[in-house]
C-alpha cells in the first residue's frame, strides 16, 4: 500500500491518482499553471508497472486520449505537438522514492540558493539547496536541489563535479535531502535516465530502490528539461 503522502502528491501533482486504466489521460488545469521552476510543463506523466496517469491540459484531453489508444512509444512520439509545443522535447525516466533514506553521514550544508558559494545551475531551484565543499579548500565538489512540487511531494536533482566523483558524495547527498523533506512532511521523490548506472546506483545507495516506476512527459530546454544527473 502506498503512503498516504505519495498518494497526495500524485494526485496534486497530476490531477488524479490512483489511474482507473492500465493509462488514463487526465485534463489537469495544474498543466497550464508554472511548475516548480516557473515554467509550464505541457504533460507530465508517471506509472506503477500496472497502470499510469498522463497529465495534460484540459484542452488537450481528448486528441491525447485518441493518440493513447495506440500505447505509449507512439504516443510520446506525438505527445509534444497534441500538447501544442512541437518544438519541445519528450522524456521517459526511472521514478523513485523513499520513506526510509540510508543513514548516511551528510555530505554538505544548507544555504540559501542565492548565496554566493552556490554554482549557478542550482539557483533555478530557490529556497535552500544542498552544497558539498572541499574540507580544506572549500571550493564546491556537488550539489543538490529541490524540485517543490506541492506540499506533499519534493523532487530530488544531484550534481557532482568531476574532480569529486567516485566518492559517494551523490548517495549522501540524496539521503540527506531525503531526511528534510521527510522532516518537512513530504515524500522525496527522484529521477534519471534508465541508462544512467551512476544514478541507479547512487539512488539504491542512498534508499530510493527501483520499484519498476516511471515518469515521462513533455519539456522545453533549461534545468527542467534534462535529468540533473552528473556524478
Amino acid at each position: 500500500m502506498l503512503d498516504s503522502r505519495l498518494l497526495h502528491h500524485l494526485a496534486a501533482w497530476l490531477g488524479q491518482w490512483p489511474p482507473g486504466q492500465p493509462l488514463q489521460v487526465v485534463g489537469s488545469t495544474r498543466r497550464e499553471l508554472p511548475g516548480w521552476d516557473g515554467r509550464l510543463h505541457p504533460a507530465i506523466g508517471v506509472a506503477s508497472p500496472e497502470r499510469g496517469v498522463l497529465s495534460v491540459s484540459p484542452q488537450w484531453t481528448k486528441l491525447v486520449r485518441g493518440l493513447a489508444r495506440d500505447g505509449l512509444e507512439h504516443l510520446l512520439a506525438d505527445l509534444p505537438a497534441a500538447v501544442g509545443c512541437p518544438g519541445y522535447g519528450v522524456y521517459h525516466r526511472v521514478f523513485r522514492w523513499t520513506l526510509r533514506p540510508a543513514p548516511l553521514a551528510d555530505a554538505g550544508e544548507w544555504l540559501p540558493a542565492d548565496d554566493p558559494a552556490v554554482p549557478p545551475w542550482l539557483r533555478v531551484f530557490g529556497g535552500e539547496v544542498l552544497v558539498a565543499r572541499h574540507p580544506e579548500t572549500g571550493a564546491y565538489q556537488a550539489g543538490l536541489g529541490v524540485k517543490r512540487h506541492d506540499r506533499h511531494g519534493r523532487e530530488l536533482a544531484v550534481r557532482v563535479a568531476p574532480e569529486a566523483r567516485s566518492r559517494g558524495l551523490a548517495r549522501r547527498l540524496i539521503a540527506q535531502g531525503a531526511r528534510r523533506v521527510l522532516d518537512e512532511g513530504a515524500v522525496p521523490t527522484l529521477q534519471h535516465e534508465p541508462g544512467c548506472g551512476a544514478a541507479a546506483r547512487a539512488a539504491a545507495a542512498a534508499g530510493l530502490p527501483d520499484r519498476g516506476w516511471t515518469a515521462y512527459g513533455v519539456a522545453g530546454g533549461g534545468p527542467s528539461g534534462r535529468a540533473q544527473w552528473q556524478t
